[in-house]
């Protein structure tokens, strides 16, 4: 409503609004005050662009003409007097003055801030550039290339070697396994009393892991006797369809093993 007010140079309508509406602001709690607040901002925004559009609409003509003119007359040139005489074109230098542009540039350096100097804080030297230590870093590249390149034999090795490792314990366990049933078939082997070391629970791991190639490969099978406890026996090979049967059944479980029950 006081728009024309506002926008007028001489008035401080704008200011006082805005400074009632930082106080009422304040006491602000609902979301219908908080987007009229918002929507009065818009506004004295666009108020304000205007009043500042109008406030500098003179100043933003820059005449060429008058700027010369006061240049000039800064320098100490008195246009009337050179249209009178008008004897400039035998002195070098037109009808400027020898100190005029040195007068400008002493009074425009007042107007530029410039860098200081560089100088050494302790003097200057000739600096030396380091010495190349290039044969040193090809050694260093070559060696570890060296070593980068014998690690996977290495590591292939370390393979080999443990799978072999692998394959021998299950076949010893193998054996035990069909010796104590050769010795006694008719008598069960407890698979706990076979697998657990008393002694040792990484052993006994050990021996669960090694047990698992038994069954998976078919060579040894779990079953559970009159007291629902496990048992193992080794698998008696031969060529019938008896023999594929057993393979088709055949699959593997999880076994949980912690200390607390293996003591």
């Amino acid at each position: 409503e006081n728009r024309e007010a506002m926008l007028n140079s001489k008035s401080n309508r704008l200011t006082e609004a805005l400074e009632e509406a930082n106080a009422l602001f304040d006491g602000v709690c609902r979301a219908r005050e908080a987007a009229l607040d918002a929507q009065f901002l818009v506004l004295a925004s666009s108020i304000g662009k205007e009043k500042a559009n109008e406030l500098h609409s003179e100043m933003s003509a820059f005449d060429s003409t008058a700027y010369a003119e006061d240049l000039l007359t800064f320098m100490g040139i008195n246009r009337t007097e050179v249209e009178e005489t008008d004897d400039s074109e035998d002195v070098p230098g037109g009808f400027l003055p020898k100190d005029a542009w040195l007068k400008m540039g002493e009074e425009a350096l007042k107007y530029f801030k410039r860098a200081p100097t560089f100088h050494y804080m302790m003097g200057s030297f000739e600096s030396e550039p380091p010495v190349p230590k290039q044969r040193i870093e090809r050694q260093k590249k070559a060696s570890r290339g060296k070593a980068e390149r014998a690690m996977p034999a290495q590591l292939k090795k370390m393979e080999e070697s443990h799978q072999e490792a692998t394959e021998k314990e299950v076949e010893r366990i193998l054996r035990i396994l069909q010796t104590h049933f050769e010795d006694d078939s008719n008598t069960p082997i407890s698979f706990f009393d076979f697998v657990i070391d008393p002694h040792s629970f990484a052993r006994t791991v050990e021996n669960l892991f090694h047990v698992s190639f038994l069954i998976r490969d078919g060579l040894a099978r779990i079953k559970l006797d009159e007291d629902k406890l496990p048992i193992i026996e080794p698998t008696k090979p031969s060529g019938g369809g008896e023999e594929d049967d057993r393979a088709g059944a055949r699959n593997q479980v999880i076994i949980n093993l912690d200390q607390k029950e293996w003591k």
